[in-house]
């Protein structure tokens, strides 16, 4: 369903340089190469509803995991939960995260762009610094909608930019997250889906799989994902910076 960059950026992620566990439903790998801010990640699939987690040898000492378990008694997830736990590690809300499916990518690539979306660029520095200056800060921390990202649309009404959105490459992959504001007045309306679209067509050109995440319980982000043809492809974890664990 997804692209080879997209289920490839992901089993890389997971793999790590040694399985500790595998499970059915669990497995959980150890990876010196992770990044402070990414020493512990879990990732549950969207349909086949597996969980993988990946730690660094150092958390895995920690958790009494140095060595891997047992083949016949693999670890269950809420086993790993418990020991995160047990030892003070704790993890940041999950994300969803969503792709295209290929065949929605295509029709994305085929699709006719709207007349009142294009993309912004530093002359538009006057016209997004008033754009922001209409926007809460909750929803500009938020968003993480900014002018000197790798691409920037808008979208206009009444003469005014309304819809602003942009992207940056992530993780050092061909992948393009996402972050996207609306204006209160002009929510509903459908100019954050039309935005979105323009910005993941414009990355797709580019060779990049268009990324979008939120937090689980931002329904209103669900909803506009969903409506901009993306597809849930799973939610991730990571940990906390301020977590006990070294």
């Amino acid at each position: 369903m997804f692209s080879p960059v997209v289920t490839g950026f992901w089993h890389t992620a997971f793999a790590g340089a040694r399985m500790l566990s595998r499970g059915e439903a669990f497995t959980v790998a150890v990876d010196p190469g992770l990044s402070e801010d990414r020493r512990i990640m879990m990732m549950t699939t969207t349909g086949d509803g597996v969980v993988s987690a990946v730690l660094t040898p150092s958390i895995a000492d920690v958790l009494g995991l140095a060595e891997p378990q047992d083949p016949g008694r693999p670890l269950t997830e809420s086993d790993f939960r418990r020991a995160l736990a047990h030892a003070g590690v704790s993890l940041h809300g999950a994300d969803n995260v969503f792709y295209f499916s290929e065949d929605d990518r295509q029709a994305l690539l085929d699709e006719n762009p709207h007349d009142h979306v294009r993309q912004l660029t530093q002359a538009d520095a006057a016209t997004f610094a008033e754009f922001q200056a209409s926007a809460s800060e909750q929803d500009l921390d938020d968003a993480y909608v900014e002018l000197d990202h790798w691409a920037v649309f808008g979208a206009f009404a009444q003469n005014r930019l309304v819809t602003a959105a942009s992207m940056y490459p992530w993780a050092n992959a061909r992948l393009a997250d996402i972050g996207v504001l609306t204006l209160p007045p002009f929510r509903g309306q459908g100019h954050a889906r039309a935005v979105v679209r323009a910005s993941s067509r414009y990355a797709a050109q580019q060779g990049y799989e268009p990324q979008y995440r939120c937090q689980l319980d931002n329904e209103a982000s669900v909803a506009l994902a969903k409506a901009s043809g993306f597809t849930h492809f799973g939610t991730w974890e990571v940990v906390r910076a301020e977590s006990a664990a070294v």
